[in-house]
């Protein structure tokens, strides 16, 4: 029977994602629309960004925070075409983001001395075998793959070597270690549910003193230069941008940090994210049709809540044919307006992404659950009565 209590907030696409909760567009009137960036008020908003979310996030005060261009992939590449180059590299890859990095590095940048340590979706590489005498690349939480490395415990205080790490959807939604972090990345759209387009870059001390000591041998666009005369360009870090963001939605991040302070902060953001997750997971545990793409627990994304469907006469199928079932049962919950955008990213295993980031409430994953029941037994009714 088709349920009759619906989500009230049916956003659960896994970027960009839903706002918080209540969010209208009153919280945008007090852009600074019309004015210069570079204007004093435009660099007090920009550096209100900076500081809220090193407030929030607990970064270091001798860590560097800087507004780029480009959202979480600028910020990546800049990064990489930035540090890359003074030592071999370990690459990790287990969903498509950190493969694109892969390509960057090996087919981009050509790097000699490059490793990849690659898992398929579901599972993760074994962190044992990374090098930390190396760079390391990594994502801290798969996107497209709804697993995420459990913990900084594999990365020693003592590495010689820097860590890169892609946490476009895991900042705000995980406890991040910094002392293992040299360049971490993140963009508004995800846990915040902020407008897309700007990145966040975020460098140790360490990741300062390679940008001031080795220059790359490749070509550098203006967009990823971060050093004039061989030192730190500190503007870019003050909220100085390279480039023109836009107000409205620097204005957006803000009213998101500060929601994130009311909830709690950081812990609170946690516990939302983390609630998503178990409420998702006592169901899978008691729905034998269903379960995680991540079979570990221990490595399951709370933001990015990546399913599979598993009943038997639908995994009897050809690969197309399941394919096709789980399609339909996301085309199902969209027609029916109670889940946008649940469908698996399109380089992963069919089936369903959830978005359990630190904006969905817990009461809207209980309202869908019933519904993704229903869309499935009625899209396998109408399978087996297809043949």
């Amino acid at each position: 029977m088709k349920p009759t209590a619906r989500p009230k907030n049916t956003h659960f696409s896994s970027g960009p994602c839903a706002k918080r909760p209540g969010w209208t567009l009153e919280a945008l009137s007090d852009a600074l629309l019309g004015r210069s960036h570079r204007s004093k008020p435009g660099k007090a908003k920009l550096a209100e960004v900076i500081e809220l979310s090193r407030s929030i996030l607990g970064i270091p005060a001798d860590y560097r925070i800087g507004i780029v261009p480009a959202s979480d992939t600028g910020a990546v590449e800049m990064a990489m075409w930035s540090l890359l180059g003074a030592r071999s590299v370990d690459m990790l890859a287990w969903e498509s983001f950190g493969k694109d990095w892969v390509t960057d590095v090996v087919k981009q940048l050509k790097l000699a001395d490059t490793r990849t340590l690659q898992a398929d979706y579901g599972s993760l590489p074994d962190l044992s075998q990374v090098d930390f005498g190396r760079d390391v690349v990594f994502t801290w939480n798969g996107t497209t793959s709804g697993v995420r490395v459990p913990d900084g415990d594999w990365i020693p205080a003592g590495r010689d070597g820097l860590t890169l790490c892609d946490a476009t959807s895991a900042a705000f939604a995980m406890d991040l270690p910094w002392d293992k972090l040299d360049v971490v990345t993140w963009s508004w759209q995800k846990v915040l549910g902020g407008e897309a387009q700007h990145g966040m870059l975020v460098l140790s001390p360490r990741a300062v003193a390679r940008l001031e000591s080795y220059k790359p041998s490749w070509p550098m666009p203006k967009i990823f230069r971060m050093t004039k005369d061989g030192k730190l360009n500190e503007g870019i870090f003050k909220g100085e941008t390279i480039n023109t963001p836009s107000m409205l939605a620097v204005e957006d991040a803000i009213d998101g940090l500060k929601w994130a302070q009311s909830v709690g902060g950081l812990p609170g953001l946690i516990e939302r994210s983390e609630g998503n997750l178990r409420t998702l997971a006592d169901w899978v545990a008691r729905t034998p049709w269903i379960d995680f793409l991540a079979v570990e627990p221990s490595i399951r994304s709370c933001t990015s809540i990546c399913l599979k469907i598993v009943d038997p006469e639908i995994t009897a199928l050809d690969s197309a044919a399941q394919a096709d079932v789980a399609k339909k049962v996301a085309a199902l919950l969209e027609k029916e307006g109670v889940a946008l955008d649940a469908a698996s990213y399109r380089d992963a295993p069919p089936g369903l992404r959830i978005w359990g980031g630190a904006t969905i409430d817990r009461s809207d994953i209980e309202a869908l659950i019933p519904w993704i029941e229903w869309a499935f037994e009625t899209v396998k009714s109408e399978t087996v009565k297809a043949g």
